[in-house]
């Protein structure tokens, strides 16, 4: 296919959200075309991601974004059929906080209740209580969702979309795309790696990671592009009931994956990491310094731990406020962002690929208002904070 109505240059869990949504459930007529390099996915943040979901964050709009994730996993079998299922686990996340981070802590609470998310606050001896084998030290708060967080299996969410977009009518097409074409304010469609062209009334940028280097390679500067962050598979003598997805103040993770533990680290805005283009070595010196002192100090039991192994994977991370950009490009309307969500994007990319989606067939917003993540803030170096960034 030479020339589509709608080219999706991406076919991970963004893309193919968006061409879902499209063809399925808004009953798009035009065509849609998906432009994917390796359907095996081997190294896409979606499948290399820790696959977690939560209502945690201080920005509304991501709250509502991940509300509308949890509703499309509670109905999986409704959209995709009686076999759809994703192995979700709805254990919650724990976020803790220090003294010094207490009134934050609170302040997101309140916003996080006042979307209808389930989480409560819980001082040191109720933590102890529900978490024996927690340690409260150093610790003032932790806020705890009920209901509505947890993990599941991100390959098996991607392979739902991808094949339903495709049985609505998407068409896939396993190629690389070197480089977006423009012409003024327009994109006329995507050169392929082998030279060959392809054309499109609408081009939808879901390339994750790589999406800065094809936008900005236009002069369109989305500040878009890899940071690497190691995933790593414990096995500890002992199993800890009930263990949510922790998060420490120091800023290490973990959460438990059948009977194993896995977590991880992520520099903080004051030591960023640099950009990892291919690299996807396992940063194997953050497991002694950050990873596992922390895990020992919140999980005393965790000091016998022994590592199993690791993978690391690609945040495609906005260096402008680390959150989703969304929606059209204002001087080219035909060009539509789905990018730059920064370890978020799994979770929230039913509601991404939606509104790209509506704003396709429908020429805007509509199930969601969405605008606060639009190009507009990009141009206009106007961050939209997030506190809850992990």
């Amino acid at each position: 296919m030479d020339r589509s109505d709608v080219l999706i240059v991406g076919g991970g869990i963004m893309g193919s959200c968006t061409a879902y949504f499209l063809k399925k459930e808004l009953g798009y007529a035009g065509s849609v075309h998906v432009i994917e390099r390796d359907p095996t996915y081997a190294e896409a943040s979606t499948t290399l991601s820790a696959a977690s979901i939560r209502q945690q964050f201080s920005t509304p709009e991501n709250i509502r974004m991940s509300r509308f994730g949890i509703e499309v996993i509670h109905s999986l079998k409704e959209r995709f059929g009686a076999d759809a299922d994703i192995g979700f686990r709805e254990g919650g996340y724990l976020i803790l906080a220090s003294e010094e981070g207490r009134p934050v802590l609170e302040t997101n609470w309140r916003i996080q209740t006042a979307e209808g998310a389930d989480i409560v606050l819980l001082g040191p001896d109720e933590m102890g209580r529900r978490f024996p084998w927690l340690s409260t030290e150093g610790l003032a708060l932790g806020a705890f969702g009920q209901s509505g967080e947890g993990w599941f299996d991100a390959a098996m969410l991607l392979d739902l979309f991808r094949k339903a977009a495709r049985a609505a009518g998407a068409t896939y097409e396993k190629a690389e795309v070197a480089a977006l074409t423009r012409a003024g304010d327009r994109i006329t469609g995507a050169t392929l790696s082998n030279g060959a062209t392809r054309q499109c009334g609408t081009l939808v940028l879901a390339a994750g990671a790589w999406s800065g280097r094809l936008a900005n390679a236009i002069d369109v500067p989305l500040p878009v592009e890899p940071r690497k962050r190691t995933v790593f598979v414990v096995k500890c003598p002992q199993v800890f009931p009930g263990m949510p997805l922790i998060v420490d103040p120091s800023g290490v993770w973990m959460r438990p994956e059948r009977d194993l533990v896995i977590g991880g680290w992520g520099p903080g805005e004051d030591d960023p990491d640099p950009p990892a283009h291919g690299d996807f070595e396992p940063a194997h010196d953050e497991f002694e310094a950050h990873v596992w002192p922390a895990f020992a100090a919140r999980v005393p039991a965790m000091e016998q731990l022994r590592q199993i192994r690791a993978w690391a994977g690609h945040y495609d991370f906005n260096t402008l406020d680390h959150n989703a950009i969304l929606g059209p490009h204002p001087g080219i309307a035909n060009l539509m962002f789905i990018n730059g969500f920064s370890g978020h994007g799994l979770q929230q990319a039913p509601a991404a690929g939606r509104a790209v989606a509506e704003h396709i067939v429908h020429g805007g917003w509509r199930s969601l208002d969405l605008s606060v993540f639009g190009f507009d803030r990009i141009l206009a170096n106007a961050p939209v904070r997030e506190l809850n960034v992990i």
